[in-house]
């Protein structure tokens, strides 16, 4: 499976981390961006606080993908979704979870911390309500 963000810098490194640490073996995950991006020293901190280590995190761009075809696709940035598109890669089936940019929220360390939690928070559950029935062989298909 494949998570797609605008500079893969945040919202899709701690989707796919969060994918692999709880089906670890189960499924394979990517992640790529839009545009270039730099690594999160934030992702890095709300990432260790829960046993995940993000320091080998390279963002990269959906060029920069060997692989081609991805049985899911999941866009969590509004600009996301026409890339992939545009992109032409083969796959199965296309989603868009819109995720608000943690990046983007302006305050002290503590109210920019939580933001990124909320998001790591949020997609857990979702990844978690997604996969789980397709991981324990429920009928549901990606």
């Amino acid at each position: 499976m494949l998570f797609v963000c605008s500079m893969n810098s945040v919202r899709s490194p701690i989707a796919a981390a969060l994918a692999r640490r709880l089906y670890p073996g189960r499924l394979i995950a990517r992640s790529a961006g839009v545009r270039s991006g730099k690594a999160d020293g934030f992702v890095h901190e709300v990432m260790e606080e829960i046993g995940v280590d993000m320091s080998v995190h390279t963002p990269h761009t959906m060029d920069e993908l060997i692989a081609n075809h991805f049985d899911l696709v999941v866009t969590l940035s509004g600009d996301a979704p026409e890339a992939v598109a545009r992109r032409g890669l083969e796959m199965g089936t296309i989603e868009h979870w819109p995720m608000d940019d943690p990046a983007a929220v302006e305050g002290n360390r503590e109210a920019v911390l939580a933001a990124y939690r909320t998001l790591r928070d949020t997609l857990q559950l979702r990844l978690r309500e997604r996969l789980e029935p397709l991981i324990s062989g429920g009928s549901q298909s990606i």
